[in-house]
């Protein structure tokens, strides 16, 4: 299954991304973040960061519904991400080709909510 270094390959690949430094990774394009590795808080706790989950950017409410209700194995959210088109996925959980698909839509959302901005 996939992981950090299968995020950065395809997300280097697609145009225009920037790798901001991280302690695990963070990528976005044309100034807007879509997909980065997971700040887990804990109560108590300093947040930690897991390079095994990814939050990935899905553009609205509706995808964000869909991929959560059709698919609770692989996509969750918590606490700091639930008001944002955001979602959490289990890089153990999904294959590359799958992988591939959600990084680059994520992208192109990014790519053409800029073009209208």
């Amino acid at each position: 299954m996939a992981g950090e270094q299968d995020v950065r390959r395809i997300a280097l690949g697609l145009d225009e991304v920037v790798e901001n430094p991280s302690d695990g990774f963070d990528f976005r394009v044309r100034g807007k973040g879509f997909v980065w590795s997971w700040p887990e808080r804990v109560p108590g706790r300093r947040r930690v960061i897991r390079t095994d989950v990814a939050v990935l950017y899905v553009g609205d409410e509706a995808e964000k519904q869909a991929l959560l209700l059709g698919e609770p194995g692989l996509f969750f959210t918590d606490p700091g991400h639930e008001p944002w088109p955001l979602v959490l996925v289990r890089l153990d959980q999904v294959d590359d080709h799958r992988l591939a698909e959600l990084v680059g839509d994520a992208w192109r959302m990014r790519v053409d909510e800029a073009g209208r901005g």
